[in-house]
C-alpha cells in the first residue's frame, strides 16, 4: 500500500539535520577510567587505562559492533588511544591518531618532573580550585595552555576531521575537556566545562550542509550491565 511521496525536509529537519541526506555522524567518545595519578608525578602523566576503564572500553566497543563505523580517530594519550583500539577492532581497522586531540595541558609551563603542588603554595592551589567550581574556565591556572588556543586546536582538529568525512559515521576517542570544548563551540557557550562526560560516554553531533547540530549528550547506557553500573566521572 502506498503512503505517497516522502514530505520534503521542513525547517527543524534542516536545523537540525534531521531527515535530510549527506549527514557525517561525529561520534564524541571520551575515554575510559584512567589509573589515579601516583604521589609525586607531574599532571602531565599519561596514565594507562585502569581495570575498569579497561572493562568500560570494551563495553563500548562491542556497543559500536553492530553499527556502521567508516572511521576512528583518537588523541594521542594512551587512556583514550586504548579505548579507540576496542571500537577500531570490530570493524578490522585502526584508529587514526590525531595530535590536537590530546586534552587541555594543565600546569604545561612547570617543569616536566615536578607537580602543580611543588611550585604552588596550598593555599593557592585551594584557591584555584574554588574558582574552577565557580568559574569552569582553564585559564584560572597559572603556567597552562590558554582556553583560546586548547578551544581553537580542538575545533580546528574535528573540523578538519569532518573535512575529510562527508556522508561518513566518524568515532573520535579523546577527553572530557575536548568533548566539552567542540560542542561549547557549536552551541555557543563560554564555559570550557559546561557539563562533565562520564567515561566512555557516546556524544553525538551531526554535521552537513553548514550546519552543526547537537543530537546527544553523555550516553552511557553500554555501562548499565545485569552485574551493575560501570559509570564512573
Amino acid at each position: 500500500m502506498s503512503h505517497g511521496p516522502a514530505r520534503p525536509p521542513q525547517v527543524f529537519d534542516r536545523a537540525f539535520l534531521t531527515g535530510v541526506e549527506d549527514v557525517t555522524r561525529l561520534i564524541l567518545v571520551r575515554h575510559g577510567e584512567q589509573q589515579p595519578r601516583e604521589p609525586g608525578a607531574s599532571e602531565a602523566t599519561d596514565r594507562p587505562l585502569s581495570e575498569q576503564g579497561r572493562r568500560q572500553a570494551r563495553l563500548v566497543g562491542e556497543r559500536f559492533s553492530t553499527e556502521h563505523v567508516d572511521v576512528v580517530y583518537s588523541s594521542p594519550l594512551s587512556r583514550a588511544l586504548d579505548t579507540a583500539v576496542e571500537i577500531a577492532r570490530h570493524h578490522r581497522m585502526q584508529p587514526q591518531v590525531v595530535q590536537d586531540l590530546r586534552e587541555i595541558e594543565v600546569f604545561r609551563d612547570l617543569p616536566a618532573d615536578r607537580p602543580a603542588s611543588d611550585v604552588l603554595s596550598p593555599a593557592l592551589l585551594a584557591g584555584l580550585t574554588e574558582r574552577m567550581v565557580r568559574e569552569r574556565r582553564w585559564d584560572i591556572y597559572p603556567f597552562s595552555e590558554p582556553s583560546f588556543d586548547f578551544r581553537k586546536r580542538v575545533v580546528n582538529a574535528i573540523e578538519a576531521i569532518l573535512a575529510e568525512s562527508e556522508s561518513k559515521s566518524v568515532v573520535v576517542a579523546c577527553h572530557g575537556g575536548v568533548i566539552n570544548a567542540y560542542v561549547a563551540h557549536i552551541i555557543g557557550v563560554d564555559y570550557d566545562m559546561f557539563f562533565r562526560p562520564a567515561h566512555t560516554s557516546v556524544n553525538v553531533v551531526y554535521s552537513g550542509q553548514g550546519i552543526r547540530a547537537l543530537q546527544s549528550l553523555n550516553d552511557v547506557s553500554h555501562l548499565l550491565t545485569p552485574e551493575g553500573s560501570l559509570v564512573s566521572h
